[in-house]
């Protein structure tokens, strides 16, 4: 066993499968987890750098899942959380069943700050640990077509500032927020976006590059970091324009058919 651990969520794909490589290229032994059976292939992949590795799959949308998650760190001191877990859906708010949008809701806000909580009591006892918790660019925009998710990023990046500025008696303990773009991973298809201007674009970033970003902004003890300088430029855009010109400019990527745009 190494002497350092992480736990990464919504490590089977995407962001998180490329954050737990490099935590283990960190030399970080791993507690790895994804709602679907994926996550111990990739448990597997991650052994390639000499760590201790566990995988689970859980629901992180139910406190039951972060729970099991917790129980089966078994104790052991968690030096990095990548709070990564996060689920899309696209579509009109009118169409969507309540169980869909719940369960993103459950996911990306009651599940990550249940989890939160548990992690930073015990970091802020010790006054020591590192928080990544991926946000978005689309916090800042009003997401028509995707209006749940942008809401529950908006909460999430909001959500980081307070901890943050609350614990800032705790110096040993860094929160850090992963602001990306539309990222090349599994999300727009899960989400049901493929016929989107936004699912079909070739333009998305690449988890590795988001994740190494994130990764670095988090070991260099920043607060916040936009993956890449298109997402940048659309980040500070989107503080200065009205919303209901962010909000039209949004439904022109996500608004379904709007590929063939």
């Amino acid at each position: 066993m190494a002497d350092k651990f992480a736990i990464v969520t919504g490590a089977s794909t995407g962001i998180g499968f490329e954050l737990a490589h490099l935590a283990a290229k960190n030399g970080y032994d791993l507690l790895v987890v994804a709602d679907e059976p994926l996550i111990d292939a990739a448990g597997s992949d991650f052994q390639q750098h000499g760590i201790s590795v566990q995988s689970i799959e859980a629901d992180l949308s139910t406190i039951d899942g972060v729970d099991r998650l917790l129980a089966a760190a078994q104790g052991r001191r968690i030096d990095v959380l990548c709070a990564n877990a996060g689920r899309g859906l696209g579509n009109g708010f009118l169409e969507q069943p309540v169980a869909d949008w719940r369960r993103v809701v459950d996911t990306n806000i009651t599940g990550t700050l249940y989890l939160l909580q548990k992690v930073l009591k015990d970091m802020t006892a010790r006054n020591e640990g590192k928080v990544l918790i991926t946000g978005s660019i689309a916090g800042f925009i009003p997401g028509s077509f995707q209006a749940v998710y942008n809401g529950t990023k908006a909460f999430v990046d909001s959500f980081a500032d307070a901890i943050r500025n609350e614990l800032k008696e705790h110096d040993g303990v860094q929160i850090t927020t992963l602001m990306p773009g539309p990222v090349e991973t599994e999300f727009f298809h899960t989400a049901g976006m493929d016929d989107t201007s936004v699912g079909a674009s070739e333009s998305k970033s690449d988890p590795a590059d988001v994740a190494k970003d994130g990764w670095d902004a988090l070991m260099a003890g920043h607060a916040h970091i936009v993956s890449g300088w298109k997402n940048k430029v659309q980040a500070a855009v989107a503080h200065v324009t009205p919303a209901a010109v962010l909000a039209e400019q949004h439904r022109k990527m996500a608004e379904p058919g709007s590929a063939s745009d």
